[in-house]
């Protein structure tokens, strides 16, 4: 094969080539040993990593007797693309025992991958060895640092190199604005963006996403419409990731009319934004009507991805009616989704709250890649059945395949104990999760003990646990043990929850259960002056039948 010299080049300035090209180029670069210069083989291997073809972009590495700073970049970037960041790594520490010392796109592809790997050690040793190089100040080792802080939450670490930029462009004031947004740190962005102004800076619409994501309180409510006024005149909103972004805002904050007319807006929304709208009123509490955005979606051609399916799922599991949950299954079936492991783990967890445990153990059986999520949706499954010895041995056989568990493991562990009045072993799950794995007990892992502790008859107990722990005491650790107090016809105690921690009480249904109590009792002046007092907060115990509403998907 004869390829003529200025074909060659034309050929190797393509954006990117065939498998089967790129081997034919190699052959003939090797025949007529151009593959010794560094150029040839740069771009060869980097039409391998393109294609995905790591191996034998690094047999043409390896067999590349001089080696540029372009040769070993590319292959690095290889790696880090392909997300093997050790190899990258491995290969970034034989470079620095070379001749060769690394430049800033060197330092400036490993800092990426650090961030994507979730890696903030390394992160850290990089950029110290961007300042041993000399390279602090350069703009894209700088850019790629302030990126990378942002996005693993190190917002100090990222402000500090982005103060040492004199001239910041677009792109890394979006990152720290970002960074900001992520944290919830409204009021520093908020102060970065007229910073931003100031200095003559137009923001754009990945500007306004990072404010946008930091409203999370309707308490700022009003800021973020400011926000979306600022959108409307920068002639941003119809964009995708803002409209979808504004719809979650209003809905987070529970205004979800201005949601509805943000995504009502739109001439045809996308997939980021109608999850956006189902995943919005399923947050406030409305299923069903997620359920009819999802066929609205279906019926316009739309195309649901797993997380999008599992969100489904869920609003199917809040009904606690498995037809629609079924369909979805279905539908899930039918576009190839349902061996993903976020739409299995929601299969199992829709399955079992809808009557039908053994369909969902099923689904757990016949799952090809198991994690932690799915485990923990099995786990609490068979828990929430009384069937505790088996979820028991689900956890441990978990372990044994080298799973790491976390809050949600042992939550489902200890609602488990719960239900098959297992006190001990609730202690021992309880212990474990602190000494073995080291999971700090959160307000759930409390409320399982109380009643494990509060339903065995153990109040006191249950009492001096609740007041050893740090002040305040979330309402629902109160409400779990005022329950016990009930069962257990033990007035005394509730009469001490109620003088020294009844103002804490907020939830109106543990206010009801102590209305009952005190009826029990036959202490009708206080049962009165509860009543009163539910009467001004303005508790409806009105009814809806859904049932009725909820159509088939087409």
């Amino acid at each position: 094969m004869f390829i003529p010299f200025h074909s060659l080049l034309s050929q190797l300035s393509k954006l990117k080539l065939t498998i089967s090209r790129t081997k034919e180029l190699h052959a003939f670069i090797m025949r007529t040993h151009l593959s010794h210069d560094p150029f040839y083989a740069t771009r060869i291997l980097r039409f391998y990593a393109l294609n995905d073809d790591i191996i034998s972009a690094r047999n043409l590495f390896d067999k590349t007797p001089h080696r540029s700073i372009y040769l070993w970049n590319s292959l690095i970037r290889a790696y880090a693309r392909a997300h093997k960041f050790t190899d990258a790594f491995s290969l970034f520490k034989d470079m620095l025992y070379s001749e060769i010392k690394p430049d800033n796109f060197t330092f400036a592809c490993l800092v990426r991958a650090s961030s994507e790997n979730f890696d903030v050690p390394s992160l850290r040793v990089l950029h110290g060895a961007v300042v041993l190089s000399g390279l602090q100040w350069d703009f894209i080792c700088s850019s790629q640092l302030v990126t990378a802080y942002s996005r693993l939450g190190c917002i100090a670490d990222a402000s500090k190199v982005f103060s040492g930029i004199t001239d910041p462009d677009l792109v890394l004031w979006n990152s720290m604005m970002s960074g900001y947004g992520c944290l919830g740190e409204l009021e520093k962005g908020l102060e970065l963006f007229s910073r931003m102004q100031k200095m003559g800076v137009r923001p754009d619409e990945y500007t306004m996403v990072g404010l946008i994501i930091a409203i999370y309180d309707p308490s700022v409510l009003k800021i973020g419409e400011s926000i979306h006024a600022f959108c409307l005149k920068l002639g941003v909103e119809s964009n995708s990731h803002v409209s979808s972004l504004l719809v979650s805002m209003y809905s987070r904050c529970k205004y979800t009319g201005l949601a509805f007319r943000v995504f009502e807006s739109l001439v045809e929304p996308d997939l980021v934004t109608w999850s956006a709208i189902i995943s919005g009123v399923l947050l406030c509490g409305n299923s069903v009507k997620a359920l009819d955005f999802f066929r609205e979606m279906n019926m316009k051609g739309g195309k649901a991805d797993p997380p999008l399916i599992a969100t489904i799922l869920t609003a199917c599991s809040q009904l606690t009616i498995v037809r629609p949950g079924s369909e979805v299954h279905g539908y899930s079936f039918r576009h190839g989704c349902h061996l993903e492991v976020m739409v299995s783990s929601a299969l199992v967890d829709m399955y079992s709250k809808c009557g039908f445990l053994e369909l969902g153990y099923q689904v757990y059986k016949t799952m090809t890649f198991k994690n932690i999520v799915s485990i923990n949706s099995i786990i609490s499954s068979l828990g929430l059945y009384g069937l505790a010895s088996q979820a028991f041995q689900i956890f441990e056989k978990a372990l044994d395949e080298g799973h790491k568990p976390d809050e949600a493991t042992f939550s489902a562990l200890l609602c488990a104990c719960c239900h098959a009045g297992l006190l001990n072993d609730g202690r021992v799950y309880f212990r474990r999760m602190k000494d073995q794995f080291g999971i700090p007990a959160n307000t759930e892992h409390y409320v399982y003990m109380v009643k494990l502790l509060g339903m065995e008859g153990q109040l006191r107990e249950a009492y001096e646990l609740v007041q050893s722990l740090q002040e305040p005491v979330d309402s629902g650790i109160w409400g779990a043990l005022l329950s016990c107090c009930d069962a257990h016809r033990n007035y005394e105690l509730a009469d001490i929850i109620a003088s020294r921690f009844g103002n804490k009480l907020q939830n109106s249904r543990y206010k009801v259960m102590l209305s009952n109590m005190y009826a029990s009792d036959g202490r009708w002046d206080l049962v009165n002056k509860l009543r009163v007092d539910l009467g001004s907060t303005g508790l409806k115990l009105a009814g809806k039948s859904w049932i009725s509403s909820i159509k088939p998907f087409p």
